[in-house]
């Protein structure tokens, strides 16, 4: 046999999963169960975040499709086979109040903030935070960044950069005014710097391999901005499906991180004024329903009296609109 006929060896490097080292879900089935999936696609899917039937149950075909090659029909099949096996029905509102029983609250030095949101922001949920500059978006995401360590020393955050505004000395400020050692604070805090919006999505999506590899007790996911980069890179009605379907797609991945690690996740959103409206206040965020469906809780933050700022809670599931008052200071922020 010729030389450029010669049958290149196998790398004998290369990881082929097996179902021993596959992660089980309830029934004992692994993503090798999945009907037209090999060890090649199981292995694609592990490494894409999807490592058990119930990542598959709630994914797209598209998602599927588009990581491991498979046809619409083979990807339809294996969702709902993962769907079938986990029994992914009705259920009682008891089993539903059951589980919201692992819920946790991260509160603020703002007993009125805390009382407005129930007891504190909401883990399973996307908060949004939407107002002007100098409303204190970024300043409330310094603190929960804090604050969340008070629960447990040893809870995390990933803290998502678009606008080159997180401050680590500001972290260590705070840290330092509750109590705590902010050389353990900022650790505790992985902060990325997102560049575009491509790039800040992709960031989300890897946040699941981070507290798989890492072994994270992340509790708090923080998109400081959300949409920024969207609103600078989708220009004129023409792009507006395109930016609006990328949005979405966003939001997905980050609720159902949200939901399947227990963890709370803050974005801050940025405004602009209606010039058709003349009565009541023009501010309106950007990215229209497909944020504001997506976002559990929704709180718009403006200046107030005397340098107070003003939360108002514009939406929710359970909470009844309302309005906070609260002051930021070099300590974070607090109550009058």
């Amino acid at each position: 046999m010729k030389k450029s006929e010669e049958i290149p060896e196998e790398d004998d490097d290369e990881t082929i999963v097996t179902k021993d080292s596959l992660e089980k879900s309830p029934g004992g089935f692994t993503l090798l169960d999945l009907p037209g999936v090999g060890a090649a696609t199981a292995e694609k899917l592990n490494n894409a975040g999807f490592r058990n039937l119930m990542s598959v149950a709630v994914a797209t075909p598209g998602e599927l499709m588009e990581l491991t090659g498979l046809t619409e029909l083979a990807a339809k099949k294996a969702i709902n086979y993962a769907r079938d096996k986990l029994q992914m029905s009705f259920e009682t509102a008891d089993e539903v109040l059951k589980k919201r029983e692992k819920i946790e609250r991260i509160k603020t030095p703002s007993e009125e903030l805390n009382t407005l949101l129930g007891g504190g922001f909401e883990t399973c949920a996307i908060t949004e935070a939407y107002g002007e500059f100098g409303s204190g978006k970024t300043q409330l995401a310094n603190v929960l960044a804090v604050y969340v360590q008070k629960i447990n020393p040893e809870y995390s955050v990933v803290y998502i950069d678009t606008e080159s505004t997180f401050r680590p000395e500001r972290i260590a400020q705070i840290a330092k005014a509750a109590g705590m050692d902010p050389d353990k604070v900022l650790k505790n805090i992985r902060v990325a710097r997102a560049y575009n919006s491509d790039h800040q999505m992709i960031l989300a999506e890897k946040v699941e391999e981070l507290i798989e590899k890492n072994n994270l007790k992340l509790k708090l996911i923080i998109v400081d901005s959300l949409t920024a980069h969207f609103r600078a890179e989708f220009i004129g009605r023409g792009t507006l499906a395109d930016r609006q379907q990328k949005l979405n797609k966003h939001m997905h991945t980050l609720m159902r991180i949200a939901d399947k690690y227990n963890l709370v996740v803050f974005v801050t959103n940025q405004v602009m004024a209606r010039p058709d409206m003349f009565f009541g206040d023009p501010t309106q965020a950007i990215g229209g329903h497909i944020v504001a469906h997506a976002s559990t809780y929704r709180l718009y933050l403006r200046k107030g009296k005397k340098g107070s700022r003003v939360a108002k809670l514009v939406d929710s599931p359970d909470l009844p609109e309302g309005e906070a008052v609260f002051y930021i200071d070099e300590n974070g922020i607090r109550d009058k």
